[in-house]
């Protein structure tokens, strides 16, 4: 969903309990939308399009590179990202798994895993809060 000039950029502060969308959505987030270009690596196959992976995300953390310059975290970046198991590091401290699936000119929405529920919700940031971040 493209950002309007009137709306503003939503993060996971908005979000009460850890997040579920934007307002507007019901629970779960969006409706689903499919991957640009058709079939992506790491896009759950037979599940719903736009919806979270059909599995939790991969066993182990990632080490954050050391060759990076911090913030500078690009739309090309996470656009790369799209529909790709993703760790996350924010400017907060904070790190999690993460599976975009939406991109605008300032945020990212997706599912973010949830060790607690252990479980995919429905998330979003504003990008300028992501520190660092490696897909896979």
């Amino acid at each position: 969903m493209p950002l309007h000039v009137n709306q503003p950029a939503f993060d996971e502060r908005a979000f009460p309990g850890g997040g579920f969308g934007p307002p507007g959505f019901p629970p779960g987030g969006p409706p689903p939308s499919p991957p640009p270009g058709g079939f992506q690596p790491g896009y759950p196959s037979g599940g719903q399009l736009g919806g979270p992976p059909s599995s939790p995300p991969p066993a182990f953390i990632p080490q954050m590179l050391q060759s990076f310059t911090p913030y500078a975290v690009e739309l090309a970046s996470i656009r790369r990202c799209l529909y790709r198991f993703t760790h996350v590091w924010l400017d907060s401290g904070r790190s999690f798994w993460f599976y975009p699936v939406s991109i605008g000119r300032n945020f990212v929405a997706g599912w973010r895993w949830s060790r607690r529920q252990n479980r995919w919700v429905y998330w979003g940031t504003d990008i300028r809060r992501i520190y660092h971040l490696r897909c896979f």
